[in-house]
Formats: C-alpha cells, structure tokens, sequence
C-alpha cells in the first residue's frame, strides 16, 4: 500500500467510520486507534461550530446544538485550508433539522456575518473636507467592504443582544412586518443593526445601482418629494457617521 492509500483509507475513517474495507487497509487491530483520532476530529469541529456560533448554542441549549454540530460534521467535512471556515454552510444544517424556526436561522446568520465582518477587508473613509467637495450629481456610493445584509423576519436581534449581554432574552416572535439586519466593521468592531424596511432596501439598492442620484430618485418615488429628499439626507448622514459608507467615487 502507497501513501496516497493509505491517507484516502485514514480519511474515509475519519469522516465516515466506514468501513470493513477501510480497516482491511489500514490494518487489523487498528480500530482503537482510529477511534483515538475520530473522536478528536469531531471534538475539534464541534469546538469549530460552537465558539462560531456561541449565542445561537446558547438559545439552542447544549444538547440539541451538539446533536446538530454532529449531523453537520457528519454530512460536511471540512473543505477550506482553515478550520476559521468551516461554519459556512451551518446554516443548510440548521435548516434540515430546524425548518419552521427563522429564529434560529436568522441567529446563525447573525453570527457568521459578525466573524465574516470581522475579517473582512478594510477601507479608508473620505474625510470632511473631501466630502464638501463631491458633486453629487455625478457621485457614486461606497458601501464598506464589510457590510452584510439579511431580511428579518423575527426578533432575532433583540434575542442576540440580550443573549450576548448576558441578559433574558425576549420570547421568539415573528415581526408584524419584515426589516433587516445589517452587520459591518467600525474601526476594530463588528457591529449589528435592525434596520426598517426602507432602509434595508435602500441599502440593497445600492449594490444594485450605486449611483447617488438613482437612489435619491428611488426614495423620492416611494416616499414624495420633500420625505423622499430628507430620508435620503438622514439616512447618508447616518452611513457615513457609522462607517457602513466609506464616501463616494
């Protein structure tokens, strides 16, 4: 048996358990040894999933996340050069094994949109003095790298919050009417937002067209003139002071 052989045969076990050919390969009386490395690969993933998701573990409680992190390890080895990665498809899991509780899949996408947020990359934000000078006729809005976007359903927010506060947090509840939640880096901190429903399309506007006079326009015909021109104002002025636009170009 080559090398190559016998680290497929090694894999196989590690992810599968599988198999009597696999043992065949890999030796008689191997199996308590590999037993020795499974159950350190999956302490390990499941170490990965839970200071990935350590709210969403919190609302979950400790059994019913570990029986998920299992199903999950179990039907997703990890495929990226760093375990930071393997959390991103937590949610198709959660979504199997949860599927009539957006709470929950809108905690998980909290969480990983705060680590993604995080590591994203930065950008330098215009200055005062330069933004005096923008002809906004012609401007373009600069949404910060780090910026990410997910339609609420639920309180999941006000949940996260108070669990990340150590507080009592709220019943699950579904929202009368849907926002978003927004998430992106300030300086060295990830940061999260309930955002209304305006606001939230307003954003995902702007990735669709970033043109400053087509998102004035935009709110101008669902708003009117004058609540149209002083939502766009407010809610620029806002970005800019939180970093989540960088300027214009």
């Amino acid at each position: 048996m080559n090398l190559a052989t016998l680290q497929r045969g090694f894999r196989t076990w590690l992810v599968a358990s599988s198999s009597e050919a696999t043992l065949r390969q890999l030796g008689a009386g191997a199996t308590a040894g590999l037993d020795v490395y499974q159950n350190n690969y999956r302490a390990q993933l499941v170490g990965c999933l839970e200071l990935s998701f350590p709210q969403l573990r919190t609302w979950l409680g400790h059994a019913a996340f570990l029986e998920t992190a299992i199903t999950h390890i179990d039907s997703h080895p990890p495929h990226a050069w760093t375990l930071d990665a393997y959390g991103i498809d937590f949610d198709q899991t959660l979504q199997a094994r949860f599927p009539h509780n957006p709470d929950i899949h809108e905690l998980a996408w909290i969480e990983w949109a705060l680590s993604e947020s995080f590591v994203a990359a930065d950008a330098i934000r215009m200055s005062s003095d330069e933004l005096q000078t923008v002809n906004w006729d012609a401007a373009r809005i600069c949404l910060h790298p780090s910026l990410r976007q997910h339609t609420a359903t639920t309180n999941a927010e006000a949940i996260w919050s108070a669990l990340q506060d150590g507080a009592e947090p709220p019943e699950s509840e579904v929202l009368p009417t849907p926002g978003g939640l927004i998430v992106w880096r300030h300086e060295f901190t990830s940061r999260l937002r309930f955002v209304d429903t305006i606001e939230h399309e307003a954003l995902l506007s702007l990735r669709d067209d970033d043109r400053f006079t087509t998102w004035c326009d935009a709110l101008v015909d669902r708003l009117g003139e004058e609540a149209g021109v002083a939502m766009a104002g407010q809610l620029l002025a806002d970005w800019l002071a939180a970093g989540i636009v960088t300027g214009t170009r």
